[in-house]
């Protein structure tokens, strides 16, 4: 019996760890993440951009998405958010005043979860009535902005088919897996045969 205790303590160890790799490795390798936006986090732009926009690392889903472009009170979003390629891009409507914008931001990345963040900019000047909102027409470089923030008041959707996700299969955490999995096999099996034997010697000594 002393023998058997240790092998299963290796095969509850083992199983612990195929497990941990199963539930947690794969699930939070996939998740997307925000790289810049534009115009970026606490720039200053000559006037007020016909269009802002977050860069991702993959291209978010087209369903649930949501941005909200604030200054003085009023929500200064026009229409939903197009989704192309790896951007999420929000137009602006004309009038926009000067000063300080605050866009909340609200996405579905390629892995299902849904992300979120804010980021701010200054307008010196509002926005012109002839300008026509295009992806990165703000002047203003891109920066890193942060994927945590205040979840957008609504969402908008678009019938943009959504696109799959980029992320590469962890091959090498389910080799892991495996690698696991048949270690617990043949530590039960072991366990399971020296129990066997360890109960034929019982009972040969007590047949003599």
């Amino acid at each position: 019996m002393r023998t058997i205790r240790p092998l299963l303590a290796a095969v509850v160890a083992a199983l612990a760890f195929a497990s941990a790799l199963l539930f947690s490795a794969v699930p939070a390798s996939a998740h997307d993440v925000a790289e810049s936006t534009t115009p970026a986090n606490g720039a200053s732009v000559a006037e007020v951009p016909a269009s802002v926009s977050i860069t991702f690392n993959n291209r978010p889903l087209a369903i649930g998405s949501g941005v909200t472009v604030t200054a003085g009170g009023e929500n200064w979003a026009d229409g939903p958010v197009e989704i192309i390629d790896n951007q999420a891009v929000q137009k602006l409507r004309e009038g926009a005043p000067a000063g300080e914008f605050t866009v909340v931001w609200r996405v579905v990345s390629s892995d299902s979860h849904p992300i979120e963040g804010t980021f701010t900019f200054t307008a010196a000047a509002a926005s012109s009535t002839t300008a026509s909102g295009t992806a990165g027409a703000s002047p203003a470089a891109s920066a890193s902005v942060p994927t945590a923030g205040t979840a957008a008041p609504g969402t908008a959707s678009n019938n943009e088919p959504a696109a799959e996700a980029s992320q590469p299969f962890p091959w090498s955490i389910v080799g892991l897996a495996v690698v696991a999995v048949g270690l617990v096999i043949y530590l039960a099996v072991t366990a399971r045969r020296k129990l066997a034997a360890s109960n034929d010697s019982d009972a040969d000594t007590s047949a003599e």
